[in-house]
């Protein structure tokens, strides 16, 4: 007598088939996302077409003739375009229908070159691909973003930009952790620079036997690629590669600031003579925003101090109406030193403090307890360069063009806003009435030494422990 199956057994069988075609996805997943056409020399593995993919009972079958194969068959990487840019390869899924336990979630997964785990979330990897590890040399304006640093809570950031540009571009395709990445500082917000340098592992089109001849022939044009997807405000000057202990941060060898202002009443001649007391190797805790947790030395090497006047064709002949700069070159500098330092020259320049208050603001026997005054603003500051040695940063012609023509675009488009402003001044302007109001006016200043002093850092230091000693209490 032939028995009938229960509901029971029905539930145990489908869930065995459940598991088997799981498996059997899984196998097909990741022989799907091995990608072979990154290597100099690989096996040809075919994708099947719909005749070939035959889903019998729910299961994967798959037929490949012996033809197929090609082991001596030399490829390069079709996911690299002739302008360098670079497309993850997939296969074609169009006419081809999922099987059981095979979703249209998991080939959109392997068609956009990601992986997925049990619990959903992507997982990207770069194991399959050609990489090297290099160093970008990065100018942006910091007008419009939140800083640098891509922890900042507010958003757009710089840092956060090139990451959007990079996977873009496909040149990276794993988390930041993953690629060994490094930047040589943390500018604030506002803050501009020409000679930002980051290094992280990115796609290449070369082997690592390549030498560094081929190199600039072959590979990618990073340049050209990145500042395409980035924006206008954020462009990549150049490009090297480095050694895998490369740190942008630890190798850099001495980092140049510029801070632009105008003359107007400034006494130069004084700001200067102050500013080279600034020169050598001091405890500059007096001239930062001290960060006790993280920082306990604050001894740095200013190597440079000077102020010169800007070269600027289009600034009147009025000597108050003069562009100048300061120029600071050090080792490393301390968080918001540099603003701290030309906010105390620019009280020096307007005759409110006396050059010697830079000596006695360095000696931090005398003076413990940092006094409370105002950083200079963000916007004129630019980090100008960052020194490494051995390192030259390699830009193409046709890179160098694009971004000549882009930085011309818009140094026009700023003169000619400062022409409309201009035009405005004149319907404005009545000669004799700003100047004597400006004269009559007078600056409201509390000498430094009289003014209220924050925590020193022994003090910070122990805040900061019996905070440590309460949250563990609780």
């Amino acid at each position: 007598m032939e028995s009938v199956a229960t509901p029971h057994s029905e539930l145990e069988y489908l869930t065995k088939r459940v598991k088997e075609l799981e498996r059997e996805n899984g196998l097909f997943l990741s022989w799907m996302s091995a990608c072979s056409h990154c290597s100099s020399k690989i096996t040809h593995i075919p994708f099947c077409s719909k005749d070939e993919i035959n889903f019998s009972n729910g299961s994967l079958q798959q037929t490949v003739s012996s033809n197929d194969f090609d082991a001596n068959k030399e490829e390069t990487c079709t996911g690299v375009q002739n302008d360098g840019s670079f497309e993850v390869p997939f296969f074609s899924m169009e006419g081809v229908e999922p099987a059981n336990g095979i979703n249209r979630k998991s080939i959109d997964s392997i068609k956009y070159g990601t992986k997925e785990d049990i619990s959903g979330c992507k997982q990207r990897t770069m194991a399959h691909v050609n990489k090297r590890y290099i160093a970008l040399k990065i100018m942006y304006f910091g007008q419009r973003f939140y800083g640098f640093s891509s922890e900042a809570q507010m958003r757009p950031t710089i840092e956060s930009e090139i990451f959007t540009a990079l996977e873009r571009v496909k040149l990276v395709v794993s988390k930041k952790e993953t690629l060994n990445y490094s930047r040589c500082g943390r500018t604030d917000r506002g803050v501009s620079s020409t000679g930002q340098v980051i290094s992280l592992y990115v796609r290449s089109r070369c082997n690592d036997n390549c030498s560094s001849e081929k190199i600039c022939e072959k590979e990618i044009d990073y340049v050209k690629v990145l500042n395409r997807a980035l924006p206008s405000d954020i462009r990549v000057m150049g490009w090297c590669s480095v050694a895998p202990n490369f740190h942008s941060r630890f190798s850099c060898l001495g980092r140049e600031y510029k801070y632009f202002f105008w003359k107007g009443t400034l006494d130069i001649e004084a700001m200067r003579s102050a500013g080279l007391k600034l020169v050598g190797e001091y405890d500059f805790r007096n001239f930062c925003k001290m960060d006790a947790a993280n920082v306990s030395n604050y001894n740095r090497k200013i190597t440079l101090f000077d102020i010169s006047i800007c070269n600027n064709r289009d600034i009147s002949s009025n000597d108050k109406d003069q562009l100048y700069a300061i120029t600071i070159k050090g080792t490393a500098f301390l968080w918001h030193q540099v603003r701290c330092m030309v906010s105390l020259l620019f009280f020096i320049g307007q005759g409110l403090e006396s050059p010697t208050i830079i000596d006695l603001l360095l000696d931090t026997s005398k003076i413990t307890r940092k006094p409370q005054y105002t950083m200079a603003s963000d916007v004129p500051l630019v980090l100008r360069s960052c020194e490494f040695k051995g390192i030259n940063f390699f830009c193409s012609s046709a890179a160098r063009r694009a971004l000549m023509d882009d930085l011309n675009d818009i140094v026009k488009s700023h003169k000619l806003q400062a022409a409309i402003f201009n035009e405005a001044l004149t319907l404005l302007h009545v000669p004799g009435d700003y100047q004597d109001e400006h004269k009559n006016k007078k600056i409201c200043h509390i000498p430094l030494l009289l003014r209220p002093t924050e925590p020193s850092y022994e003090e910070r230091r122990r805040k900061l422990i019996l905070k440590k000693k309460v949250d563990i209490c609780k």
